[in-house]
């Protein structure tokens, strides 16, 4: 049987009831206790206190060859404030700097070019200042020691790494593993855009570092469209699973949800903003679809602040400073206030479409949705503008609260109550407001229930 919806809900659509969040008086988020562990359930990681640790990212590649100390600075005070708790790093950088591989002072990483047996401590030096203050302002550093490069080519090390050898390498990964071994604010990206065919330059790295830092989560960025646990999930160091994928973003976390042994698992990259077309509901879209699907994060990205304006690195219509306070990254503000106000770690995906029976859409416009296990509390992500149905019966009680949660703008609608009846049986039918303040149509639908 239909519920019946009470006044409250015809009013608030009515009269267009907004309440603000109160975002921008929001201090950013206290930093975590380094270093990160996996949580017992395995669904997410946590801080030294047991805290769950929401993975909120921004992609900043090329920070450690591309800008200067006091820029760094200004790049990491901003994303702090706008309350990113994560960069994503590479510890050298082959392809995407005015000077690469040499940082912006000129230092080159190897005092003999290609010879990763031969570390500059001057270009290294540099290295250790930009993550001394990473560190001084909380974030965790998800650091790749040696990205290999899409397909392998001129964008990473992976040739190279071949040339090099395994000794080499090996050495490479022990000297970084004794420099950042006692940072307890690293997790180690392994590979990077590439699923190589030849695996024991990668092995050679990580083994070096891990023979002197036990403290850090290892992962790996993989080739577009593989998880780290597909490609390296023999391997004993991979204690944290990403989904890298430019297609439909729920497709690769139901993958991920299911996989066992279970691991952890974030978005670690999707679409940037201003790349391949997408637009500011693409950007939301993909990070509502990870962590909807059971991720304990994402990363986002923009061009042109991952490279930090490298010269023909691509094409962006703005610098990276303006970049800064973008679209893209006014919608991970929301997002991340949005998850901060509830347990988003008790959240479980709905596989098996049992709380929508029906999503609408299709790929990047579905609906996704979760909830907890006590059925207290779901989410619904609707990127479509069409309503959601849901099956109450996987709810807590009879009574339900809902309201719309604006991704665009962070304030919600005036809540919307119905009781179950019939034993719960029937389908409840929330439709969203329209467009949202942005001019688009994706919203989030929230939903309590309680006995009542």
């Amino acid at each position: 049987m239909m519920a019946v919806f009470g006044r409250r809900a015809a009013l608030g659509s009515a009269l267009g009831i907004a309440v603000s969040p109160a975002a921008h008086a929001e201090p950013a988020p206290p930093a975590p206790a380094f270093p990160l562990r996996v949580a017992a359930s395995r669904r997410h990681i946590e801080d030294s206190n047991g805290q769950p640790f929401l993975l909120h990212g921004d992609t900043a590649w090329s920070i450690i060859v591309q800008l200067r100390i006091e820029e760094a600075e200004e790049y990491l005070r901003d994303r702090r404030a706008r309350g990113f708790n994560t960069i994503l790093v590479n510890l050298i950088e082959h392809k995407y700097a005015a000077r690469a591989p040499a940082n912006i002072y000129g230092d080159p990483p190897f005092r003999r070019p290609g010879d990763f047996g031969s570390p500059n401590e001057a270009y290294f030096a540099h290295a250790d200042r930009v993550l001394e203050r990473a560190a001084a302002h909380g974030f965790l550093v998800l650091l790749a020691p040696a990205y290999i490069g899409y397909r392998g080519g001129d964008e990473g090390w992976y040739r190279a790494m071949l040339s090099a050898g395994e000794a080499r390498l090996r050495a490479y990964g022990e000297f970084v593993g004794r420099r950042y071994g006692n940072r307890g604010n690293i997790m180690w990206v392994h590979a990077g855009d590439f699923d190589p065919p030849e695996r024991a330059s990668v092995l050679a790295v990580a083994d070096g570092i891990r023979r002197h830092e036990r403290i850090a989560l290892h992962t790996a960025h993989c080739a577009p469209e593989t998880a780290a646990a597909e490609f390296w999930g023999d391997m004993p160091w991979l204690d944290v699973d990403t989904l890298y994928t430019y297609r439909a973003v729920y497709r690769a976390a139901l993958r991920a949800e299911l996989r066992r042994p279970r691991r952890p698992f974030f978005l670690i990259e999707s679409t940037y903003e201003h790349e391949h077309g997408v637009n500011e509901e693409g950007l939301r879209t993909q990070a509502y679809q990870a962590l909807l699907g059971g991720a304990f994060g994402q990363v986002f990205g923009n061009n042109p602040i991952w490279h930090f304006g490298t010269p023909g690195a691509r094409d962006a219509p703005v610098t990276w400073r303006q970049a800064l306070g973008g679209t893209g990254t006014r919608g991970m503000e929301h997002l991340l206030r949005f998850f901060a106000r509830i347990p988003w770690w008790l959240l479980e995906p709905d596989i098996a479409n049992a709380l929508l029976p029906e999503p609408a859409g299709a790929d990047g416009s579905r609906q996704t949705a979760a909830r907890t296990r006590d059925g207290t509390l779901a989410l619904v992500h609707v990127p479509s503008g069409a309503a959601a149905t849901l099956a109450p019966g996987r709810m807590a009680g009879p009574a339900l609260t809902g309201r719309w949660f604006d991704p665009s703008d962070g304030t919600y609608t005036g809540s919307m109550e119905a009781r179950v009846q019939g034993g719960g049986g029937g389908r409840i039918r929330f439709g969203p407001p329209g467009r949202n303040r942005s001019g688009f149509r994706d919203w989030v639908l929230e939903v309590s229930s309680h006995a009542g």
